[in-house]
């Protein structure tokens, strides 16, 4: 899954691990560790999701959740902490979080939840994206045209140009050569360019 989340979580080793789990799958990470610091990345870099912790030591998350839900179309927000009273999961989504989720929680679980968001948010139907008959399965980048394989599972060349939005199709990259295509995201935050091999029209895919 190749999207931009921004991690705010103040506990050193969870943080570290959260985020060398999210990048080793494509996912790019921006970690802080203090809610100032967090208004700020959101303030400059925007995000496609907010991985939230609640017991910021200069502040609460809930209210910074508060902020992003008085902006019209912020991100979807995953709360994680370990504020486990039924209360609180009730208070956490009833103030405009998408997700829940306790610590300790085992990251398999995390990056499950963070699909649904994907899916549910940014309207993503199962791990496969089609654009005009070129597919590209996320989780092994195995990517077909018409049916037909362009790219093996674990093969091709795929770069993101984040934060793009002007970008439309048959614009491309300068610095991604050869045939290419590319897959906008459905969160129209930023776009995928897989480069493929020059083979009977790929390239024309687009």
């Amino acid at each position: 899954m190749l999207m931009n989340i921004l991690l705010v979580e103040d506990d050193l080793d969870l943080g570290n691990g959260v985020r060398i789990a999210l990048l080793d799958r494509g996912i790019s990470v921006v970690w802080v560790r203090r809610f100032d610091d967090a208004q700020r990345a959101l303030a400059n870099e925007g995000c496609d999701l907010v991985l939230l912790d609640l017991g910021l030591p200069d502040g609460d998350g809930l209210n910074l959740l508060a902020q992003l839900r008085r902006e019209k179309g912020g991100p979807p927000v995953l709360i994680l902490t370990a504020r486990d009273a039924l209360t609180d999961r009730i208070h956490g989504l009833d103030s405009g979080a998408d997700d829940y989720l306790v610590k300790p929680f085992a990251l398999e679980e995390l990056l499950s939840r963070i699909r649904a968001l994907a899916r549910r948010c940014f309207g993503f139907e199962g791990d496969t994206l089609e654009v005009r008959g070129l597919s590209i399965h996320e989780p092994t980048m195995r990517v077909t045209v018409e049916g037909r394989v362009a790219v093996p599972a674990g093969g091709g060349e795929v770069a993101t140009a984040p934060r793009a939005p002007a970008m439309v199709e048959g614009q491309l990259p300068s610095e991604i050569g050869g045939a290419c295509v590319f897959l906008a995201s459905p969160a129209a935050g930023y776009v995928t360019a897989i480069a493929l091999p020059v083979d009977g029209g790929v390239s024309n895919a687009f």
